[in-house]
């Protein structure tokens, strides 16, 4: 009787310092790996390019997980000591592509028939359709895709262009910055020209309002309502049209 008593005491020792092991060794998994973000910034600044990221594999320790049969917890001990580590997805181990959207080619630049009475030289910004027209005279124009003021901050008129600058600083007006600042967003007070800066490589001031031609940083906005009133172009758009206007010329908007 002692016997059987001593071998039933062994036996659920035994029995709970496995439980007690196992709850400990699921309590203690490897942290998750969660992938890094795959998109990249757009930088198609005259030139420049991105630089991919590497996202080098990682090395996970075995553990079985619940539900894992003993065959399949061994198989992956064998795949860990054999020096291959735990297979990771590809878009983990090799370098990564920037995320490149696709821009409809209506937006391009392009000569298009263009029937107006406006002189050659004027500049049409169609807001509806997303368009900057630079007149050429005998029924033609040069056609640029653009983005446009989003819902509320749309707006018509003319204006004369009274200021060119390459590369230009950024001074959000403060209204802007108070706006973005209550949606968690916090504006610089000034930023000074380069690719990263939202005017982009070149702009045209209109008038004495706060409006203007100008570049991006975000090039994938092109043919949407984004802006806050602002026409914007793909940098190597404005580029081309800075170089064909002068101070003085009339921009119409409609």
């Amino acid at each position: 009787m002692l016997k059987k008593s001593l071998i039933l005491a062994t036996s659920i020792f035994v029995a709970f310092s496995s439980l007690a092991e196992a709850q400990d060794r699921y309590q203690n998994r490897p942290p998750i790996i969660i992938s890094p973000d795959l998109t990249a910034p757009w930088v198609t600044q005259l030139g420049g390019r991105v630089q991919p990221v590497v996202y080098r594999q990682q090395r996970a320790i075995a553990v079985q997980q619940p539900g894992a049969t003993r065959k399949q917890y061994l198989f992956q001990r064998r795949v860990q000591r054999s020096g291959a580590g735990i297979a990771q997805p590809v878009a983990m181990t090799r370098a990564q592509k920037p995320v490149q959207r696709q821009m409809d080619p209506q937006f391009l630049p392009q000569t298009v028939a263009y029937d107006t009475n406006e002189k050659p030289g004027t500049i049409v910004i169609d807001t509806n359709s997303r368009f900057l027209y630079l007149v050429a005279g005998n029924g033609e124009a040069r056609r640029y895709g653009v983005g446009v003021g989003k819902p509320g901050f749309e707006w018509a008129g003319e204006h004369k262009v009274t200021r060119k600058a390459e590369w230009p600083a950024w001074t959000p007006p403060s209204e802007m910055r108070a706006r973005e600042a209550a949606k968690g967003h916090f504006l610089p007070v000034s930023m000074d020209g380069g690719p990263e800066n939202p005017l982009g490589a070149r702009a045209m001031y209109l008038g004495s309002t706060l409006y203007r031609i100008h570049g991006t940083n975000a090039p994938w906005t092109i043919g949407f309502a984004v802006s806050s009133g602002c026409i914007r172009m793909r940098n190597e758009d404005v580029t081309d049209l800075y170089e064909r206007v002068k101070i003085g010329t009339k921009v119409v908007v409609i």
